[in-house]
């Protein structure tokens, strides 16, 4: 049994906090008079009609003060308890147990994925923080834009993962000797195909390598191979699809979990546990399977993969490499017919890429797996490969040749002009404990490419980073210092391209479209035209992102560039161009570092190599005889298919929240309103005790005390099943671990509940239950993280679950009139919170013997007059009102990208039955 101090000592401070309170509200409310020595000796104030019957001050004496503080100590003893089984309590094992099964499992998996995305947040406000100083931008309220993209991002990849690994899903049977059969297929998105194949067949026991150029398709194809295009991306997916015998379009990926694994792009982001071996026995553990047999699968697998001594390795902990050698093994883990995997090479160094090659070709050739990988790598895997498709314009090609380099020579970069652009000395870099970069010295001249090499976690980044941000002693640099960095999502601020590009002109005081046009040239040197200007950011490829970051910094003008990783996500022409648009930077004198794995792209531009490892810089090597990559090789084979982009879309296939077809069947509304119903009467029992016989209202606190947790299990489990869905569960995890964060981080601040914001906006998005849902797994997750629990818990659980749920149910208006709209509500749900608060707690905070106590059988208006005194002197015109303020003023300020974020993470709907409903 492991103790957690936190939660203990949270409760020690609330219940003291508890007793003092008891004690200020019998000094400001005339009940601190008594026997024994004045100690306070206030006047007495009798408040005017229809409060008369309500004193405050007074004289406080040594009695009466002890006294108060005594009659407080139960609750507080009450408060120390469940502070104490919180911190014995493991919180991680305890969510993944229910995760198995029983009436709340989705509830218990939402919790655990949400427990798993809070170190993940913590990364993410630090990471886009330092990419908005990169960009030159202030740390304002804007960085919470890219902040929610990239988390709800991540709650796309976990719904993604969830889906992939069966969650709900009815396994089936498949056709072992047919793990892909294509014919006259168009797959795309939104009506415009992005994949052609006429005839496409793949065997088992093969290895096929896809290639194309950057935002080609290659994922896109492995998506609907997968299932996920089409059942949790809402894509389209014309003609004939089929893996193991199935019709991708009818059948669901988590039905078909036994016989498709996957490894997703980043796989790191779509882990769902805290550890190595639960994400490796994650889909045996959805599936019911007894934990021994796990066990002994998970070490199987582990063992045949290589990562036996990772099994109790924190998942947070993993290199890049490592990461991907665990995706590998939860992939396989249910011995897959077919094996998709998704650029498994990028940002791997040479021995982890060598070591993940020959782990993809023992499980194809030795393991009798059809493997598919997508790779703009494919030279690494000419030597295993046994079939390669290409995709270009015309379509897929089947059997054509992988990307060679050749030794034509690109114009090499001038000599360096001599004068020091950048200058570092005794250069140290620590996060936390951990060393990173030791006694870094380096000099980059004008007109000079550096390259920085060396393995995963050998301090690049960290490097490169040190270098770019302001304000170290160690760094002298003359003008502008510019860096792409690793997370270059982060750089991102608008809902288009064409807006981000206009910014970055703005700012750089540019006419409007240089940088629109740079993009351009990026990806078309030859193209005139402004290509995916109207996309968001985030739904271009990888590669295009990566290009789209280098434009925006280029803005800047720098006199010194640095990019983390250029090469990541790029095809072989777009790394050629890449390279001559750095060769010509450093001909204009800028100086450019780069750090890569890409030891190709390093040699072909770069005028030295520094490598790095174990956190040391070593001496400069110089590049080996430069050369360029040459554009993928011209496909042996005639494209398949002839389809044109504007060709009418079939059998496209529509789908609810999580890609789950949706349920006309009505969930148990009327329960919904009972159970609810009955909740707000314990809430408001102080009013309603007084219509009970005079025994029974003695009972009326205990009996509400215990309702509302009642009612909540029951809430809980009349909403289970709308939280079967990957996507409902995966969106509602990450969501409640935001909401969780933003809670703690408010705490003790009196009536900031910016959390508020939060529940308003989603439940607003995506509807009453959604937000009622939300409200109570994120008071229940902060609750359980920093101690808070006690007998108000479940009481703020319905109040800041009907916050969300109020938001859903207002009229449907767009623009200006909605944020207006919101911001009234939430106005009004800050002062409602706080009243239904107040009214079911304010007997036990004030006690008995003070001018406004509670008392049992007087009549209603006396006990409401003194409940309002009560609420307007401790709460209304304090905390409430500074809870609306806060409320309003968020709304106002990131009301239209947070609307826009949760928008765009919002699946399609459509009406196909199934039997689990999908939430709205």
């Amino acid at each position: 049994m492991t103790l957690r101090p936190a939660p203990l000592k949270a409760a020690a401070v609330l219940a003291a906090g508890f007793v003092v309170v008891r004690v200020v509200y019998r000094v400001l409310f005339h009940g601190a008079d008594g026997a024994g020595q004045v100690v306070l000796p206030l006047p007495e104030l009798r408040l005017p009609p229809p409060f008369g019957h309500v004193v405050m001050f007074g004289p406080a004496t040594t009695q009466g003060l002890w006294d108060a503080a005594a009659s407080a100590i139960p609750i507080a003893l009450v408060i120390l308890v469940f502070g104490l089984l919180n911190a014995i309590v493991d919180i991680s094992r305890l969510f993944g147990r229910g995760a198995r099964g029983g009436p709340l499992r989705g509830i218990a998996r939402t919790l655990a994925v949400a427990w798993a995305t809070l170190p993940a947040l913590v990364d993410g406000v630090r990471a886009v923080r330092s990419a908005q100083r990169l960009r030159g931008e202030r740390a304002r309220v804007r960085m919470l834009a890219p902040l929610l993209q990239r988390t709800l991002e991540r709650a796309t990849a976990v719904a993604a993962a969830l889906e992939l690994r069966g969650l709900a899903g009815v396994p089936r049977e498949g056709d072992c000797a047919r793990p892909v059969v294509v014919r006259d297929a168009e797959i795309g998105h939104h009506g415009r195909t992005i994949v052609r194949a006429s005839d496409l067949r793949l065997a088992p026991g093969t290895l096929t390598v896809l290639t194309g150029q950057t935002g080609s398709g290659k994922t896109t194809l492995l998506r609907a191979l997968s299932g996920v295009h089409q059942h949790l991306d809402g894509g389209t997916a014309a003609g004939l699809v089929t893996v193991a015998g199935h019709d991708r379009s009818n059948v669901p990926p988590r039905d078909m979990a036994r016989l498709v694994g996957v490894v997703l792009q980043h796989p790191r982001e779509a882990f769902t546990t805290e550890r190595v071996c639960d994400e490796i026995g994650l889909s045996l553990s959805l599936r019911g399977v007894a934990p021994e047999i796990i066990r002994a699968r998970v070490a199987e697998v582990a063992d045949r993969v290589g990562i036996t001594a990772l099994l109790d390795r924190r998942l947070s902990g993993l290199s890049a490499g490592e990461a991907t050698l665990v995706a590998v093994a939860a992939a396989i883990v249910e011995q897959p017919v077919l094996l998709l995997v998704d650029e498994p090479l990028a940002d791997l160094d040479v021995a982890s890429r060598a070591r993940i090659v020959g782990l993809l070709a023992d499980l194809a050739h030795r393991a009798g797996m059809c493997v598919v990988v997508a790779e703009h790598r494919g030279t690494e895997l000419g030597g295993v490969a046994d079939r390669w498709l290409t995709i270009t314009d015309e379509g897929l090609v089947i059997d054509g040749s992988p990307a060679s380099a050749v030794t034509d020579p690109v114009r090499t970069p001038s000599p360096p002009r001599g004068d020091v652009a950048l200058r570092a000395a005794e250069l140290t870099v620590r996060h936390g404990d951990r060393v990173a970069v030791q006694g870094a010295a380096i000099d980059v001249a004008a007109g000079e490419i550096v390259a920085v090499v060396g393995p995963n976690g050998a301090g690049k980044s960290s490097l490169l980073t040190a270098l770019a941000l302001p304000g170290r002693a160690e760094v002298h640099a003359k003008g502008v210092v510019a860096l792409v960095p690793d997370a270059s999502d982060d750089l991102f601020l608008c809902d288009t391209v064409r807006d981000e590009c206009r910014r970055a002109d703005r700012r750089a005081h540019l006419p409007v479209g240089t940088t629109l046009g740079r993009f351009a040239r990026f990806l078309d040197a030859d193209a005139g035209s402004r290509p995916r200007a109207e996309q968001h950011p985030r739904d271009l490829s990888d590669g295009e992102r990566r290009v789209l970051a280098v434009a925006l910094q280029l803005a800047r003008a720098p006199q010194v560039l640095m990019v983390d990783e250029p090469t990541r996500g790029l095809d072989a022409r777009a790394r050629d161009l890449l390279a001559r648009t750095l060769a010509d930077l450093a001909e204009g004198g800028t100086a450019v570092v780069i750090a890569t794995h890409d030891r190709a792209f390093a040699d072909a531009i770069a005028h030295r190599l520094l490598p790095i490892a174990g956190g040391r810089l070593g001496d400069p090597v110089p590049p080996t005889p430069r050369c360029r990559i040459q554009a993928e090789g011209i496909p042996v084979g005639a494209p398949l298919g002839s389809a044109s982009d504007d060709s009418p879309v079939r059998n496209r296939p529509e789908f609810g929240i999580g890609g789950t077809p949706v349920d006309r069947s009505r969930l148990p509304v009327i329960g919904l309103l009972a159970v609810n119903l009955v909740a707000l009467a314990a809430f408001a029992w102080p009013l309603l005790a007084a219509a009970l016989p005079a025994q029974a209202q003695a009972a009326a606190p205990v009996i509400a005390v215990a309702l509302v947790p009642v009612a909540a299990l029951l809430v809980l489990a009349l909403l289970d099943g709308t939280v079967r869905s990957a996507h409902s569960l995966a969106l509602l995890g990450t969501l409640a671990a935001i909401g969780a964060a933003i809670r703690i981080a408010g705490t003790g601040v009196g009536g900031v509940e910016a959390v508020f914001i939060l529940l308003i906006l989603a439940g607003r998005a995506f509807g009453p239950r959604f937000g009622l849902l939300l409200g109570i797994l994120t008071i229940g997750l902060s609750s359980l993280m920093w101690g808070g629990i006690g007998p108000w818990t479940p009481f703020q659980m319905f109040a800041c679950a009907w916050v969300g749920a109020g938001a859903g149910l207002l009229p449907r208006l767009r623009g200006r009139a909605e944020i207006g709209m919101l911001c009234l509500y939430g106005i009004a749900a800050s002062y409602a919170f706080g009243l239904i608060m107040n009214l079911w707690f304010w007997p036990f905070a004030v006690g008995a013997g003070a001018g406004i106590s509670y008392e049992a059988g007087a009549p209603v208006g006396q006990n409401l007059a003194s409940f309002l005194v009560y609420t307007l002197v401790t709460s209304t015109l304090t905390w409430d009102t500074l809870r609306a303020l806060t409320t309003v003023l968020g709304i106002l300020i990131i009301g239209r990208p947070v609307l826009t974020a949760l928008r765009r993470a919002k699946p399609v709907t459509a009406p196909t039955a199934i039997p689990a409903p999908a939430l709205r």
